[in-house]
């Protein structure tokens, strides 16, 4: 995890945390990481130990649609239905995880998007497995900005029926290799714009 209050644009690898989700004496420490990142962090790979990779963002459009009465991400177009029938939406936001009540609800929501909140996504235990999770949460922001723009004009949504929806969902299944791909593009650009974050 990045040290406490740390901005994501300024930690290179090298300053990342290796912690012991069992350790109690973790928040303790002068270079302790955020107090919520550690309650959702910690009793998620505690209690959920085959989820190795756990990423929680506050992106714009998935937080946006995150916080509507009805925050289904509908299938409205190819990236959208990606998600149909695949993401569960916890409608019980409780607060800012910093309490071990609330780090257990986040536990049990593992993988799912919270509604007012954020977006979260996990993978398992093998790291050739993690650009998966990168490219869920990608795409993710990616179809909750079409949803978000498609809303603000104001006219009724033309969503897939379910056959046509789930259809494109599973078509999704033989593009996954392709996260590989784009995750390996996305470590080369930063490589060339500044590889200082990989030392």
């Amino acid at each position: 995890m990045n040290p406490r209050w740390r901005h994501f644009s300024r930690i290179k690898a090298s300053e990342l945390l290796l912690l012991d989700a069992g350790d109690k004496a973790t928040m303790e420490r002068p270079d302790a990481p955020d107090p919520s990142a550690w309650c959702i962090h910690g009793h998620i790979h505690a209690g959920v130990p085959h989820a190795r990779c756990v990423l929680h963002l506050h992106p714009p459009y998935a937080t946006a649609i995150a916080t509507l009465a009805d925050p289904e991400i509908k299938p409205i177009d190819q990236n959208t239905a990606r998600y149909y029938n695949r993401v569960a939406v916890d409608l019980n936001f409780g607060g800012i995880a910093d309490n071990d009540a609330e780090a257990n609800a986040w536990r049990r929501r593992s993988a799912t998007r919270t509604a007012s909140c954020s977006a979260i996504t996990a993978s398992s235990s093998s790291p050739i497995r993690w650009p998966r999770a990168f490219d869920d949460l990608y795409y993710m922001e990616r179809a909750c900005h079409t949803l978000a723009l498609a809303y603000a004009t104001g006219q009724k949504l033309n969503v897939m029926p379910p056959d046509l929806a789930e259809r494109t969902a599973q078509g999704w299944d033989d593009y996954r290799a392709s996260s590989f791909a784009h995750f390996a593009a996305m470590k080369q650009i930063l490589d060339e714009e500044d590889p200082s974050y990989a030392s």
